[in-house]
């Protein structure tokens, strides 16, 4: 299976991820006894976040994508004035693609693309890509068991990516190996701007604190490839994309409170 450079071992990054947030929420579990309870007064403490997003294409990107997934994770502080700073970022991926046409220049008179070997080979399209953003947000402490709840909105800006991701499995097919591929990913990057408003529970008590709400974006990108082989008489646009997300995202974070101060102290 191959990945150009621009995702060389994503998938290894992720599970390494994945293996830390793990180790993350057995640690707050094993300290949830020496916790503060949050009900007492706004509380200042840092937050980290796993969460999932369903997300529609808008813009320039429906053209080629359907719906995608965010897998995300959010790591930041929230002050004792309620508001957050921080980082979030997003692993997006689909297999929904638009462009239907991308290959049918290698299709034989039979509808099949061979391999090297003359058998019918399966070539496989998905979306792939990630965004990182700088963040601010607030909560408003409205409807909420305690006064670190509330309506949650946050804001920002990073760094966007997303192609289309060609694996050919274990077969080989000369025009689709290597750096071959790179004509037909559409990659594209550039900045990107982000919104979200939601609510955010923290408990009393407990580690049962989450987050949801409506997230949007909007990607100022540009293609980074200089042909398509798709389209090989068409110059590829030069000029600036709009790539619109929209949608819902639900998550889990995880505070980590101070120590309880102790009642008695001894000289």
């Amino acid at each position: 299976m191959y990945a150009d450079k621009d995702f060389t071992n994503f998938d290894v990054r992720m599970k390494q991820m994945k293996q830390f947030l793990f180790g993350l929420l057995l640690v707050n579990s094993l300290l949830l006894s020496a916790q503060r309870n949050v009900k007492d007064s706004i509380i200042s403490t840092p937050w980290i976040g796993l969460h999932y997003g369903l997300i529609a294409p808008g813009g320039d990107l429906k053209e080629r994508f359907g719906t995608l997934n965010h897998l995300g994770v959010m790591a930041g502080y929230k002050t004792n004035r309620n508001w957050v700073l921080g980082l979030d970022g997003n692993f997006i991926f689909g297999d929904q693609i638009k462009i239907n046409t991308l290959f049918s220049h290698l299709i034989d008179s039979y509808g099949n693309i061979t391999d090297v070997n003359g058998d019918v080979a399966r070539v496989l399209v998905t979306a792939r890509g990630f965004n990182v953003n700088l963040m601010i947000g607030k909560v408003f402490s409205i409807a909420g068991p305690n006064s670190n709840s509330g309506i949650y909105v946050h804001g920002g800006l990073g760094y966007i990516q997303h192609k289309m991701r060609v694996e050919t499995q274990d077969q080989v097919i000369p025009t689709l190996e290597l750096t071959y591929r790179k004509g037909y990913d559409r990659y594209t990057t550039g900045l990107n701007f982000h919104q979200f408003i939601g609510y955010a529970f923290m408990a009393n008590k407990g580690f049962v604190n989450f987050y949801g709400g409506f997230y949007c974006s909007q990607g100022l990108t540009y293609n980074r490839r200089t042909i398509f082989f798709d389209q090989p008489t068409v110059p590829v646009s030069t000029a600036q994309r709009l790539d619109l997300q929209y949608g819902i995202k639900l998550g889990w974070f995880i505070p980590i409170y101070e120590r309880k101060p102790k009642d008695f102290y001894y000289d």
